[in-house]
């Protein structure tokens, strides 16, 4: 996926936000299965990785699409 506009950004980080908790509340809980509960972080884990990076990317096409314009 890749962010088009700021509307995309500001939900994404929404997504972002509501990841990072779903995560710590499943650090949180108690589990019989371990094994479920590392496949559930790991994922979690991989989607926000996942957002961090289409953030980051979006900002810097950004920022140099400012410098560009300034030049």
């Amino acid at each position: 996926m890749k962010l088009q506009s700021v509307h995309e950004l500001e939900n994404t980080r929404r997504k972002l936000r509501d990841l990072e908790e779903a995560y710590e509340a499943a650090m949180k809980r108690p589990t019989d299965n371990a094994h479920a509960r590392e496949a559930t972080l790991t994922s979690l884990r991989r989607l926000i990785n996942q957002l961090n990076e289409e953030i980051v990317r979006y900002e810097a096409h950004q920022s140099a699409r400012r410098a560009a314009a300034r030049s």
